[in-house]
């Protein structure tokens, strides 16, 4: 069975069949080398490598220590045990096979729920006080934080007075903190900038919300290039421990492949997170669907078909720029084609998708997501 009909068969809670796998042949393998020789799939599965790691306990430890930290900064107050069954910590051991430091996983682990937090509570789930007439001022407000404000004297007391009430600033605040043992200047700058622009992109749609107004194809693609899941992957050297070198990060055809990356796993979002949306949400099937008067198995196939052509595109930057690159910049694209594996490795078993995780042992095989477990019925 393809993985678009598994995804399919998912929503209807029928049994899934049999995804196949890329597995580079280890963490040493060159990025050229890993990408020369990529898993072809027929046109309606999904073009994407498998989990390079499995460690059951240290994904549990890493979740256990994001649970208490988001317990004690106040976020998912009352849905702790949902938040729990997300395997947010399992995700980031997953996505970093390369890191074997478990406190760089919680670092990375406690951004990346705040990120998810920042858009439930601020963007996506009314029940936690999203409202799509307060984004704007709600994101400016949190990107001095991200981002520090320097404000007067007489004022800077009144903005620490407001954030210190905020749980989703406590969160980003000492998230950033733990982050900051690992990360360069340089390296926490990048991940400002990102963070800046998926606040944009929130706006984004954020508007389309407030002014009931379903996107254009192209438009819903451009906020998904700022609203990708660069955020979290701008990490992967950080956790395993090296920087790219600036004058190579900023290449064009090295940003060109990264945010190509992106782009592409978070279609692998749309895909799982779908069964649990409301009406009013948004992903690429949905809004194909009303763009073009497909199907919803249409759309899927053809969700299907625009990820594997990023995938692709990805693929032969990463293998050109490998051939050229330094040992730092081969790295980094083999992580970050692990990053893609263990990212889908997730989705198609995390809690916050399905009824109940799957089996560690059983990797291709999601259960249904029929009923969502997760702190929020939103997309991301």
């Amino acid at each position: 069975m393809s993985l678009s009909h598994t995804i399919i068969a998912d929503l209807r809670g029928a049994p899934p069949g049999d995804l196949g796998r890329l597995l580079p042949t280890g963490l040493g393998t060159s990025a050229a080398r890993a990408f020369l020789k990529p898993f072809h799939a027929a046109d309606d599965e999904l073009f994407c490598p498998g989990a390079l790691r499995e460690d059951v306990a240290l994904g549990d430890f890493v979740n256990e220590q994001v649970v208490a930290w988001a317990d004690q900064v106040g976020i998912y107050s009352g849905r702790l045990e949902k938040l729990r069954a997300c395997g947010f910590g399992r995700f980031m051991m997953l996505a970093h096979p390369g890191a074997l430091d478990a406190d760089r996983l919680v670092a990375a682990a406690k951004c990346l729920v705040a990120e998810w937090a920042a858009d439930d509570y601020y963007v996506d789930e009314v029940e936690l006080g999203a409202d799509p007439m307060q984004v704007g001022s709600r994101l400016a407000n949190l990107h001095a934080v991200t981002d520090p404000a320097q404000l007067p004297r007489r004022y800077a007391a009144d903005m620490d007075d407001h954030h210190r009430l905020q749980p989703i600033s406590v969160a980003f605040r000492t998230a950033m903190e733990h982050l900051s043992r690992y990360a360069s200047i340089t390296q926490m700058g990048r991940f400002q900038h990102q963070m800046a622009t998926l606040f944009l992109a929130w706006t984004q749609e954020a508007d389309w919300h407030a002014n009931r107004r379903t996107p254009p194809v192209w438009e819903y693609l451009v906020q998904r290039h700022l609203n990708n899941y660069l955020p979290p992957m701008i990490l992967v050297d950080v956790l395993a421990g090296y920087e790219v070198p600036a004058q190579e990060f900023y290449q064009p055809l090295v940003r060109q492949a990264f945010t190509t990356a992106g782009n592409a796993a978070v279609l692998i979002n749309d895909l799982y997170s779908g069964a649990q949306e409301s009406e009013n949400d948004f992903n690429l099937p949905t809004v194909l669907v009303a763009n073009e008067g497909l199907t919803r198995h249409e759309a899927v196939l053809r969700t299907v078909e625009i990820h594997n052509e990023l995938m692709h595109t990805f693929v032969g930057l990463a293998t050109q720029l490998s051939a050229t690159g330094s040992p730092m910049l081969r790295r980094f694209l083999a992580d970050t084609w692990a990053w893609l594996g263990g990212s889908r490795q997730w989705h198609a078993t995390s809690g916050r998708y399905h009824s109940a995780p799957s089996s560690p042992t059983s990797p291709s095989s999601p259960t249904s997501p029929s009923s969502s477990t997760s702190p929020s019925s939103a997309r991301s």
